[in-house]
């Protein structure tokens, strides 16, 4: 991994271990609230792994704590900038996409920023979210297929979408240049008691 991806790979696992130990919980509790092995909990800790989306979103809901909790330091209530390239990429394509998290908040209602690439032939699917998740998304430059429970919407520089994250979803790029887009997703009531880990996965 690189010198940034290392770090990355080393603020999640302290994070992670912190909310674990603070909850009084062992690896295996953990490993058996967020469904995913114990051997990757470990190396996750350890900032061994190179954690997809699909797992760090299953870690973030049983912990409670929403996503962006995980890929950055705690900071105070103040403002937090996130300056050009400093965001936490977590996803990257086989044509060299990338998807950041730029920004966040922490729960219960918790709200991600990122800033997707694509490039030609990218692809990303992603199942249900956990109820009540809403995403709002801007293509910035090129364009975008976005399939949302088997309908597909066709979007061009400057076409925005609202729709349900709780039902299966992907974004594809179809054509041959560079896509963009600004993506915003809302999933209430993190850390409530109420969610199934199971039910908010993302395909890495």
């Amino acid at each position: 991994m690189s010198t940034d991806a290392d770090l990355l790979a080393a603020t999640i696992g302290a994070r992670v271990k912190h909310e674990r130990q603070a909850r009084g919980w062992t690896l295996d509790q953990l490993s058996d609230a967020a469904g995913v092995s114990r051997r990757m909990v470990v190396n996750v800790e350890q900032g061994a792994a190179n954690p997809s989306i699909a797992t760090l979103l299953r870690l973030s809901d049983a912990l409670g704590v929403g996503l962006p909790a995980l890929v950055e330091p705690p900071h105070t209530h103040g403002g937090k900038v996130t300056r050009r390239g400093d965001g936490a990429v977590l996803w990257t394509g086989e044509h060299g996409g990338r998807g950041v998290l730029v920004a966040g908040t922490a729960s219960l209602d918790v709200v991600e920023l990122w800033d997707w690439t694509l490039e030609a032939g990218d692809s990303l699917s992603s199942e249900p979210h956990a109820p009540g998740t809403k995403e709002l998304l801007q293509v910035l430059s090129g364009q975008l297929t976005v399939t949302v429970a088997g309908e597909p919407f066709t979007l061009g520089a400057g076409d925005a979408l609202s729709f349900s994250g709780d039902v299966e979803h992907s974004y594809a790029n179809p054509g041959q240049d560079t896509t963009r887009f600004s993506l915003s997703v809302f999933e209430p009531g993190v850390g409530a008691g109420h969610l199934n880990p199971a039910h908010r996965t993302v395909a890495p």
